[in-house]
Formats: structure tokens, sequence, C-alpha cells
């Protein structure tokens, strides 16, 4: 299983930063590797993800917010029925502090053995330096417009 974490202080509040990151739909922003991420049958807690592999590859999988605080933290999880063969989480943590907020993002994925695993373990190879980049990213995207984008 490979997880990675990494917190940094943005420039914005709480409230801000949580509004978008809670559709989770924001996320190829901020993520090179992921096409997309869409609300599944209208729900705002359950979306399908699609994600860039190798070779002209994708992943898919559909995934569902599990633990939520309102401007505090989101986790997610993928859904076994979802047949993805690629089992992955997140988190993401807001603490706020006034005019700005620690953000911390965990990422995890665990991929089965075969050509599946081959797929994902080239997928998500070296996962800390995308968290890393995605979290700059956020933080630049913040700071950058004052305001959510959607």
């Amino acid at each position: 299983m490979a997880t990675a974490t990494h917190y940094l202080e943005v420039n914005a509040p709480a409230t801000q930063c949580y509004q978008w990151w809670r559709p989770l739909t924001h996320l190829p922003q901020i993520m090179d590797d992921v096409r997309s991420v869409e609300p599944k049958d209208g729900s705002a807690d359950v979306t399908h993800w699609v994600v860039d592999g190798p070779l002209g590859k994708s992943i898919e999988w559909d995934a569902k917010i599990i633990d939520e605080e309102t401007d505090r933290k989101i986790a997610w999880k993928s859904l076994e029925e979802s047949n993805n063969h690629v089992e992955t989480g997140g988190a993401v943590r807001f603490d706020n502090h006034g005019d700005s907020t620690g953000v911390e993002v965990s990422l995890h994925v665990n991929t089965p053995g075969g050509a599946i695993g081959d797929l994902g373990a080239k997928l998500f190879a070296d996962p800390q330096k995308k968290v890393e980049k995605a979290l700059e990213e956020f933080k630049q995207l913040m700071e950058s417009s004052g305001q959510t984008r959607a």
C-alpha cells in the first residue's frame, strides 16, 4: 500500500478551502493524473473517478465520502462494488487559523497483483511527490483567486 501525506499553510479562510474541496470535482485542476471526478447518480457523496494511466489506459472507480465535518475535514474511499481493482481513499483536514488555513491531504492506494496491479503501480508512482505538488497548486489557486472556482 502506498500512502502520502502533506501539510501546508494556505492564505485563505477554512470555509473557502473546504468549499473548493467538498465536491471533489475540482481535483483535476491540481492533480495531473486525475482526468475527472463527477457526481454519480446526482449524489453529493458518491463520485465517479477517471484517472489517466500509462499507454493511454485509464482506471475508473466510484468513491464515497465517509467522514465529513463542515470546514474541518472530508474523507473518502473507493467503493468495492465499483469493481475498480484498486482500493484507494483520502482525506483533507482544514485547521482554521483565521485568515489562513492549515491544509493536510492524505492519500492511500492499494493495488492488486497482475497487469492491473502493474498499471496501478505505474499510475501511483511517487504518491508523496504528487500530493505535495497538488497541495502547492491548491495553495496557488486559493491565494491567487481570492475566491473559489467552479
